[in-house]
């Protein structure tokens, strides 16, 4: 995590970095990151609004439920997620930024909305509703990054390197702690019925708001009442969920288990890049070339 804990200071479990991340977001690029895909750049941007909210949420939903926790070792795993997450929206904060600075005047009023949801959620729901929704987006993202990972080409070929390395390295960490959350939820008291509820309870909430997000985002370019751009957006929508249905279908299993899914070679890949000289591989993995995402492990931008 960023000033908070270096990788040597990690050493057991599933999740074995707290990694330090360099991104670079010029405002003179604006908030089409994916020239070719400007639909989908605002998709991802308005998901990418709501993680200053909910992985803050997220957090304390954990940290509440962590002193009944009374396996040493979940707690440890409770403890690298928190960090995990904590680095994730403060990267997207940071990119969060330069968009509302390439001029969207949608962005304050939407990031209040997702600002109060998120403080009602914690303020006046229980604790195990909280858990059951912390649980269901955890599920949830784990069938996004699949299909982030699976996809990566389509959706980020030519694009941005560094937006795109922001989007695959949070889904890549999303990935590498898909356990604690589940496993929290459970050493908690939670069954099946309340996970199954949690999931489209997140789910249903984070689409709706993210819809919001991008139906504003687009307006305000001047797309959204452009047919060509309609028609994109729904041949954009229809590739992802045409995509993340199965992958969210496998949740439902009463013997469902996110250890159960396999991690991806390309993920495996960014894994022991990263590993290999951590020193150095924050600020490269911050620039993929975007261009050879179909190849079988990740490569960066020459320097």
């Amino acid at each position: 995590m960023q000033g908070e804990t270096s990788q040597h200071e990690v050493s057991e479990g599933r999740i074995k970095a707290i990694r330090k991340m360099a991104f670079s977001f010029p405002v003179e690029q604006g908030a089409h990151w994916n020239p070719t895909q400007p639909e989908f750049s605002q998709i991802v941007n308005a998901a990418s609004l709501a993680m200053p909210y909910l992985e803050p949420y997220l957090i304390r939903t954990m940290a509440k439920v962590r002193p009944h926790i009374d396996d040493p070792a979940l707690v440890a795993e409770l403890n690298k997620y928190i960090a995990q997450e904590t680095t994730h929206y403060r990267q997207h904060k940071t990119f969060n930024d330069t968009i509302a600075a390439c001029g969207y005047t949608s962005v304050a009023p939407f990031e209040d909305v997702l600002k109060r949801d998120y403080a009602g959620f914690g303020e006046k729901r229980s604790l195990m509703f909280n858990l059951a929704y912390a649980e269901g987006f955890e599920s949830m993202a784990l069938a996004i990054g699949h299909m982030l990972v699976e996809d990566r080409a389509h959706l980020f070929g030519g694009a941005d390197p560094a937006v795109s390395s922001l989007i695959l390295w949070h889904f890549v960490e999303e990935i590498e702690h898909k356990d604690a959350a589940f496993d929290v939820f459970h050493a908690a008291g939670g069954g099946y019925f309340r996970r199954i509820f949690g999931l489209a309870f997140a789910t249903v909430h984070i689409m709706a708001r993210t819809g919001q997000g991008y139906r504003a985002l687009l307006k305000e370019d001047g797309l959204w009442r452009n047919w060509r751009s309609r028609w994109r957006l729904a041949k954009s929508l229809g590739r992802i969920f045409r995509k993340l249905t199965p992958k969210i279908i496998r949740i439902l299993s009463p013997t469902y288990h996110p250890s159960k899914v396999a991690d991806p070679d390309w993920v495996k890949a960014w894994w022991a890049l990263y590993g290999d000289t951590p020193a150095v591989m924050g600020e490269q993995l911050g620039r993929l070339d975007t261009s050879r995402l179909h190849e079988p492990a990740p490569a960066l931008v020459a320097a």
